[in-house]
């Protein structure tokens, strides 16, 4: 049952595309996955463990996850819990469907090659044969590969680890079975460079992906989405400068491609344009469609100091959004650099059980123990991080800074000749590491220095420079209060832009410009 029709719903699953009336309904991602398991059951209730397992998978959630989850797609469809129309709850039991989908056959495929007859015509007199082979439509491409496609999309959509692995294994098997499939070649493409930038994959995997996202390129090179897949296989890559020119160039070609705006926007973000990352976040016309927009949000809006509506996002989408690497790092974060260390272990604790592992979860889990005195499972959490990615540098520098033996101040400074100075590939993680380095030899003016271009290249969290045992060294410091002084400037100029814009939340209404202190 591909397509389906459910009241005045089309339904194609295989597309994962639900319409009224010819236009598309904003359902995407978890929701569509529960709609799917509802789809499948028919009328049938479908319990809360059900829908749990068949849903969330392998992370663990609550009746609470799947009712609001319940809820977002009731607002997608347009439906009322008080009258319900698609979807009803089931008192102390679960939801079922209000009506049974309806199988419906496919559409006629009606092939033509109206470039082509002109030929025919032309050449009647040649040969009947030259006619025929000409004239001939093109074939369509092979029905097991057609398959295939569909179900790598499907897996490439769920969004977890597992399944990305599938969809690139599914991919490529439609590519041994036609090799000429340009969607199968973009969704490998894009399966692996999510399987690098969410899933801990190998450079090798995000290599494959650039030169597969620059093949397309070249044989499409007016088409914005061969931009935004080379934008995502560069930005996947840590090469912001380039994954930006390719973004701008995607929206230029395709001002509808929001997925690729989003993208844009955490980039811009990255780069210290907290507003202006903000408004094009909340500019979007289909957010629901957007996996990590609304993580976006709450960040940009913790950076610009609005720390109690921030709080309240990341908490709402911690538990929304339990397979949502970004959304588990987000919460706890924002608990510990708001100074509640113990809620922040407590919640970092959920999230490690959640199978979204990610560096930046363990550095977390890192920054936590050295806070606590606990050395010894400091160590641990940072070697850990880097054994997920050992490409990563910083993560490298991390694992050797505060692993289990003394520091060598020759191994520091050989690893600072290998960092540029400089602004190196637009992210700032760089210059972090060489303040990490620094003030680890002790030149803690030249560290302090070196923060100092992390916030050219657009670093602006001082509520963590303030509550990180990273850089305790460097508080006594005479350069240390100008630098928070300058990030805090920016922070507050940026905020009031936001405060006076038409377009601001309306979680925002009655803030000053001056940033709030704490979560609570």
């Amino acid at each position: 049952m591909d397509l389906l029709r459910l009241l005045d719903l089309d339904i194609d699953r295989p597309a994962q595309r639900v319409s009224r009336a010819g236009e598309a309904l904003p359902i995407s991602g978890l929701s569509w996955t529960l709609f799917d398991v509802l789809l499948a059951h028919g009328t049938r209730v479908v319990d809360f463990d059900t829908l749990a397992a068949q849903v969330w998978a392998p992370a663990v959630v609550g009746e609470d996850a799947v009712s609001q989850r319940v809820k977002l797609l009731r607002q997608a469809l347009g439906d009322d819990s008080r009258r319900p129309r698609y979807i009803r709850s089931v008192r102390g039991r679960g939801y079922q469907l209000c009506a049974a989908p309806i199988p419906m056959a496919p559409p006629p495929v009606i092939r033509s090659s109206r470039g082509r007859w002109w030929w025919a015509a032309a050449l009647v007199a040649v040969g009947g044969l030259a006619v025929a082979v000409l004239a001939w439509p093109d074939q369509a491409p092979p029905a097991a590969a057609t398959s295939l496609l569909q179900r790598a999309d499907y897996y490439a959509g769920i969004g977890q680890a597992s399944n990305n692995e599938r969809a690139i294994a599914l991919y490529r098997q439609a590519l041994q079975v036609d090799p000429e499939s340009s969607a199968a070649r973009r969704g490998l493409a894009r399966a692996l460079s999510a399987q690098g930038c969410l899933f801990n994959g190998s450079p090798q995997q995000m290599h494959e992906a650039l030169a597969l996202a620059n093949s397309e390129r070249a044989r499409a090179p007016h088409d914005g989405a061969t931009y935004a897949l080379r934008g995502y296989a560069h930005d996947c890559l840590g090469r912001m400068d380039d994954a930006v020119a390719d973004y701008v160039r995607a929206i230029q070609l395709d001002p509808a491609d929001e997925r690729t705006r989003a993208s844009l926007a955490y980039l811009q973000q990255e780069q210290g344009h907290l507003s202006l990352a903000l408004r094009a976040n909340l500019a979007l016309k289909a957010p629901e469609r957007i996996r990590f927009r609304d993580v976006q949000v709450a960040r940009e809006m913790e950076l610009l100091g609005f720390t109690q509506a921030a709080a309240q996002r990341h908490a709402r989408n911690f538990q929304l959004y339990p397979d949502n690497v970004f959304a588990n790092i987000a919460w706890p974060r924002s608990l510990y650099v708001a100074g509640a260390a113990g809620r922040a272990r407590e919640e970092l604790a959920i999230a490690l059980t959640r199978g979204t592992p990610h560096p930046q979860l363990l550095r977390l889990q890192g920054e936590l123990a050295l806070l606590a005195g606990d050395t010894a499972a400091a160590a641990e959490a940072f070697a850990t991080a880097h054994r997920l990615r050992p490409q990563q540098s910083l993560g490298e520098t991390l694992a050797g800074l505060y692993g289990s033996t003394a520091i060598d101040p020759a191994w520091a400074r050989a690893r600072l000749q290998r960092l540029p100075a400089g602004s190196g590939d637009g992210w700032a993680d760089a210059a972090l590491e060489r303040a990490l380095l620094l003030q680890s030899v002790g030149d803690a003016k030249a560290a302090v220095a070196a923060l100092h271009q992390a916030v050219d290249d657009g670093f602006r969290d001082a509520a963590w420079l303030r509550a990180t045992p990273l850089y305790a060294p460097l508080r006594s410091a005479p350069e240390w209060g100008p630098l928070l002084a300058r990030i805090d400037a920016d922070v507050a100029r940026q905020r009031a832009q936001v405060l006076a814009a038409a377009w601001r939340p309306s979680d925002l209404s009655g803030l000053s410009a001056v940033p709030e202190a704490g979560t609570q």
